[in-house]
């Protein structure tokens, strides 16, 4: 049985890596400094891997985050008063979505988007 999957995203800077995602609540669990990070916040893990050439304009990497109530994660980062076009990172706040689901979105500092969702 199936219980987590957890995204093994890039990072160019462990540091700036780390005070973004303790800024939306996650918390380091394991850092081997220029090797790897584990980060989490509830039962949600982000694993980091060094990647020193990693340019956010050329990233594809992302997740889909699922909490159980999106405007409450939306407006804690909202709050952080990220920009919401134009450089990394930045932030979409929740709005309801013709696929049927009510949707956030964050570009971290490296560009790996986070996409937060819940169904409508």
């Amino acid at each position: 049985m199936l219980e987590q999957i957890c995204p093994i995203l890039p990072s160019s800077d462990f540091a700036r890596t780390e005070g973004f995602y303790t800024s939306i609540g996650f918390k380091t669990q394991y850092k081997q400094p220029d090797q790897y990070m584990l980060m989490n916040r509830d039962q949600v893990e982000i694993h980091f891997f060094y990647c020193p050439g990693q340019r956010p304009e050329h990233s594809d990497h992302g997740a889909y985050l699922r909490p159980v109530h999106v405007d409450v994660f939306s407006a804690e980062v909202a709050s952080l008063n990220l920009p919401d076009k134009g450089g990394f990172p930045r932030f979409w706040p929740a709005e309801d979505k013709p696929w049927g689901m009510r949707e956030a979105v964050i570009w971290d500092p490296d560009g790996n988007i986070l996409r937060i969702g819940q169904d409508i």
